[in-house]
């Protein structure tokens, strides 16, 4: 019985052009648009950074060191055009005005210092507000750091390996996968999450605030059958377009990557190979499966609650914020897995799932995290059953 209204309620959730769209259709897009965007962006950022010309103002003499060492760099450091200023206040104005992009103020006793073997003082100005520009002034300056550095050891016949007591050669344990699951892992099960969010919104309204509205539901209730059965029916309608949004939001993924080839580094490419393996699909799932009841289960109380279609979805839309927020943990760097972070809902998910991408998923903790989603999963039917039962939530 309960499959026959399972069936029944499928069919009409199917035939709802706004449900399908929100199901399959948003999801399964979500992913080429993002990585599609984020390639032109990043390729024109990039081919912005490389041809632009950095107009760099300067106070101090002309043929200063500094000024004559900007002027022989290559071009592989970028354009750059020099321009001399009286002072650093008019100077400072044009960078905050993005006239010029980049500063330096040489100090009066610059080449006095140079002569007797001090250090030189030289300031520099950027605007950090200005993309890259802090990281270019950086690479003019220590590029120039660095030939003054070597000149000095060949005018005082020093030879540098004999000034590095120590050579230290640092290495990273890590693996790509590792440093991927770590860094950028919580991004997939946010991405899941959400869209299992909006999977299940539309047809637990329907089906539910929907059915009231229409007057469909009286009907339903005469049937010889059990309040709980209709529930059950109903709701595995809702849980399984959660799923179905999720796994379209999977698709999408798939198909960014295998058929419109929008990563284009191989190795790159060969972790994320790694990473969507079957394995990693049916833990995932296993994970997202309870999780995706629950959030059925705190829905079906407010749409039965509501008495109209509109009433149920401005109160249901806020209820996002309360799902999404706890999976941007998955966004902090530093925390991990424990036996405290496994007991709360939806973070046990997000990180669960970066270790599990990261490969450093410990067992007893994915049993722990999935057996708190199953506790409550159980608490939000129990509370949907409570709330249907209810024949003043139920009739209008």
């Amino acid at each position: 019985m309960i499959f026959t209204i399972f069936k029944k309620e499928l069919k009409d959730t199917l035939r709802d052009r706004r449900t399908l769209m929100m199901m399959l259709v948003i999801p399964i897009l979500v992913f080429p648009i993002i990585m599609n965007v984020f390639v032109a962006v990043s390729a024109s950022f990039n081919e912005e950074a490389a041809s632009k010309e950095v107009k760099i103002g300067y106070v101090g003499d002309k043929n200063n060191y500094v000024i004559n060492q900007l002027e022989n760099l290559p071009e592989s450091y970028g354009k750059k055009g020099l321009y001399a200023y009286p002072d650093s206040i008019q100077l400072k104005k044009d960078i905050h005005n993005d006239t010029l992009q980049m500063g330096i103020y040489i100090d009066a006793k610059f080449n006095e210092d140079m002569a007797d073997k001090k250090p030189a003082k030289v300031k520099v100005f950027y605007n950090a507000t200005d993309i890259g520009m802090e990281d270019r002034a950086r690479a003019y300056i220590e590029t120039i750091e660095d030939i003054a550095l070597q000149e000095r050891y060949l005018d005082m016949e020093l030879d540098a390996t004999q000034l590095r007591p120590i050579e230290t050669d640092y290495n990273n344990v890590a693996s790509r996968k590792e440093m991927i699951g770590k860094l950028a892992g919580g991004f997939l099960p946010y991405i899941f999450i959400a869209f299992g969010f909006l999977g299940c919104m539309y047809p637990a309204i329907d089906l539910f605030t929907g059915e009231k509205e229409r007057g469909t539901i009286e009907t339903l209730l005469t049937t010889p059958v059990a309040r709980w059965q209709i529930l059950f029916g109903k709701m595995g309608v809702v849980v399984l377009s959660g799923l179905l949004a999720a796994s379209a939001a999977l698709l999408g993924l798939f198909i960014a990557i295998e058929v419109l080839n929008l990563v284009d580094n191989e190795e790159l490419l060969n972790v994320i190979h790694g990473i969507l393996s079957a394995d990693f699909i049916i833990m995932l799932f296993l994970l997202l499966i309870p999780l995706t009841v629950f959030i059925a289960g705190i829905m079906i109380p407010i749409a039965v609650y509501a008495k109209s279609f509109k009433e149920a979805q401005s109160i249901i839309t806020p209820l996002n914020i309360v799902i999404i927020l706890p999976a941007m943990v998955g966004f902090f760097p530093g925390i991990e897995l424990t036996a405290v972070t496994a007991c709360i809902p939806i973070v046990n998910v997000v990180l669960a799932t970066k270790e599990l991408i990261a490969g450093t998923l410990d067992y007893g903790l994915l049993g722990l995290s999935f057996a708190i989603m199953m506790l409550i999963a159980i608490v939000a039917v129990v509370i949907s059953y409570k709330r249907f039962d209810k024949e003043t939530n139920v009739v209008l």
